[in-house]
């Protein structure tokens, strides 16, 4: 089973900027597009990026523009650039497989969901 463990988030002002990093074993990282999630106290885990296995990147709306996803297979990690983070970016960050479904991007699940991140925007 792939394991996943996240790292960098942190507590940060707004108008800061973070990275998190996603290191997956297995090899069946090269072969899957990958995704970071987020959750909010009191919400769902919402997806909020995918890079495919062409390196093709997509993001939810109120992402874009501020976040960049972006992979490396040598090293099986996937990484997100948050830049202009806002006090609704708070949540824990966690990153798995994506795939595409009918109803658009989604989780594809390569392994159990790590413990995730704490990003925490505020002044």
């Amino acid at each position: 089973q792939v394991q996943l463990v996240e790292s960098g988030g942190g507590l940060v002002q707004p108008g800061g900027s973070l990275r998190l990093s996603c290191v997956a074993s297995g090899r069946i990282f090269s072969i899957n597009a990958m995704g970071w999630y987020r959750q909010a106290p009191g919400k769902q885990r919402e997806l909020v990026a995918v890079v495919t296995i062409s390196g093709d990147t997509i993001y939810v709306d109120p992402v874009k523009g501020r976040f960049t996803i972006s992979r490396d297979n040598a090293k099986n990690t996937v990484y997100l650039q948050m830049n202009n983070l806002k006090p609704e970016d708070t949540a824990v960050y966690y990153c798995n497989g994506a795939e595409w479904k009918t109803t658009g991007w989604g989780v594809r699940l390569l392994g159990s969901w790590g413990q995730g991140t704490q990003v925490t925007v505020s002044s």
